[in-house]
């Protein structure tokens, strides 16, 4: 793999992690977790607000509080790394494993798909621990393929646990699960379950058992019995066969699998589909990327808990497995409309979604960096369908096409410092902190704030929650009070308590003093 286009891969994504707010959902309350574990002094233990929080492991909340200890403050930039470096680091690591049986401008083209695969993409920009996850499944499944296949060296017999357990100790169960079923199923259909031991043997469950000793029991240690039995059940049992978070029908990744792998998804879904039926899964390697993919949503459609980015880990066997067949398949002509129908929609696209802009019909900003974004990526989808319907040359067309998605996300990436305001609660949480010491109070309060809890991360302390009774009774709340703007015209006694009084506004939300 040529290390420049990582490197233009990496300074195209950069300015999204840059320039971006927290996210309230999740990214921000992971903040706000390791400033409790920071201020407990735990290390296993975590709790959101006092409430036990035992739904992750703890190796990426280390990582939050360690940029938290290293500079003082969450960097964005910091935590970026953590999602981008494991996603150019599953390319490489890809990239190495067909390289003896794929030529350079196939590999090329599998980089191109990959990278410009939604929720790959859109992984590596968001500040969550799914893509480090992802990474150490693929280390662990090369490992293991490399043992099968008789090309792995004597470190490799313990990489292979070691890969698993930081799997397993980044996100959770999925870490562990999909390689030990994916390796089951690949040896049962290869009909060598007989040497399922000699990859689940005693050294990797010395390994596994080993670390999950040390790490539950400081977690008993930190947190007793209680912590412990919610991580080792609530946290898993539960969520599988009856979740409370997250709740989905069996069939939700049939339908959303067309979405997480766009704009690729026919591509992917056609060449698995018809190398099943035309029995082109002819090597090793095909039918174990195949098997990966069938076992991770199988496994996960019989979970309970659903939500899209836990497919994360089959995206990049998709993308490899279409290129590992595209050889076999490459005279049939639907793979050109496939390959088509992206530039195809944003051809048609682009022009009506700026004409709604201009109009200001969609909620999308009016700014030169969101039309030069725009035109590059209609450009690029021209070139692409030139180069695909007149050219005849599928490796140009995709490359072009991801080539002006990339850049359309760089561009695109300048328009945050304007729309911050409404993704996170940054200058929300700094105007607080202003007013609260401008008038020497430590009272906050909230009102109808989606996870305004986690807003202590920016002033040092959890808004109290009011409800609508208190609201009633606001003459008697004295400090600083964080509400959606809505509720203005919503609630006449909020209305008329704070009129008059000094406001600032940021997005949705707004802030004031009361005294």
């Amino acid at each position: 793999m040529k290390y420049k286009n990582l490197l233009i891969y990496f300074l195209a994504l950069i300015p999204a992690c840059l320039l971006r707010d927290f996210t309230p959902d999740n990214e921000l309350r992971y903040l706000s977790i390791a400033d409790e574990a920071l201020r407990n002094g735990s290390l296993f233990a975590f709790f959101n607000h006092g409430e036990i929080y035992a739904d992750k492991p703890p190796l990426y909340i280390w990582i939050v509080m360690l940029g938290k200890w290293l500079f003082g403050h969450h960097s964005g930039l910091y935590l970026g790394l953590f999602s981008i470096l494991p996603g150019l680091a599953i390319l490489y690591v890809m990239d190495r494993w067909v390289s003896g049986v794929m030529n350079n401008k196939n590999r090329l083209l599998a980089q191109f798909l990959l990278i410009s695969t939604a929720y790959f993409i859109a992984s590596m920009v968001v500040l969550r621990m799914d893509m480090l996850m992802n990474l150490f499944i693929v280390l662990a499944l090369q490992t293991f393929y490399k043992i099968y296949a008789g090309q792995s060296k004597k470190r490799d017999t313990w990489l292979f646990p070691v890969f698993v357990f930081l799997a397993l100790f980044t996100k959770g169960p999925v870490g562990i699960l999909t390689p030990l079923l994916s390796v089951f199923v690949f040896l049962l259909i290869k009909k060598q379950l007989n040497t399922f031991a000699r990859y689940w043997g005693w050294i990797t469950w010395l390994v596994l058992i080993a670390c999950c000793t040390l790490w539950f029991g400081a977690v008993y240690v930190e947190g007793g019995a209680d912590y412990l039995h919610n991580l080792l059940f609530h946290q898993t049992m539960d969520r599988a066969v009856d979740a409370f978070h997250h709740k989905e029908p069996f069939y939700y990744y049939f339908v959303s699998i067309w979405y997480i792998l766009a704009p690729w998804s026919l591509l992917y879904i056609g060449m698995l589909v018809v190398a099943l039926k035309k029995k082109a899964l002819t090597s090793d390697l095909e039918k174990f990327f195949a098997t990966v993919i069938a076992v991770t949503i199988g496994m996960l459609s019989l979970f309970s808990s659903k939500l899209d980015i836990y497919l994360l880990p089959t995206i990049a066997f998709f993308c490899y497995l279409s290129v590992l067949l595209l050889p076999q398949l490459a005279l049939s002509k639907w793979i050109d409309w496939t390959i088509g129908f992206a530039p195809i929609v944003f051809v048609l696209a682009i022009p009506a979604a700026i004409g709604l802009i201009l109009a200001g019909k969609v909620n999308i900003p009016s700014s030169p960096f969101v039309y030069l974004a725009m035109s590059l990526l209609f450009g690029a989808s021209i070139v692409a369908l030139f180069q695909l319907l007149k050219k005849r040359n599928r490796y140009k067309a995709v490359s072009v096409f991801s080539t002006g998605l990339l850049a359309a996300v760089f561009i695109g990436a300048f328009v945050f410092p304007s729309i911050n305001d409404s993704i996170g609660y940054g200058a929300l949480g700094k105007a607080g902190l202003a007013l609260a010491q401008e008038n020497n109070t430590t009272s906050f309060y909230s009102y109808k704030v989606r996870r305004g809890e986690n807003i202590d991360v920016y002033i040092g302390a959890s808004p109290k929650e009011l409800s609508d009774e208190d609201i009633e009774q606001l003459d008697r709340i004295k400090g600083v009070l964080f509400f959606r703007v809505s509720q203005l015209e919503k609630n006449e006694h909020l209305r008329n308590q704070i009129q008059d009084k000094p406001c600032v506004t940021k997005g949705k939300y707004a802030v004031i003093y009361l005294e």
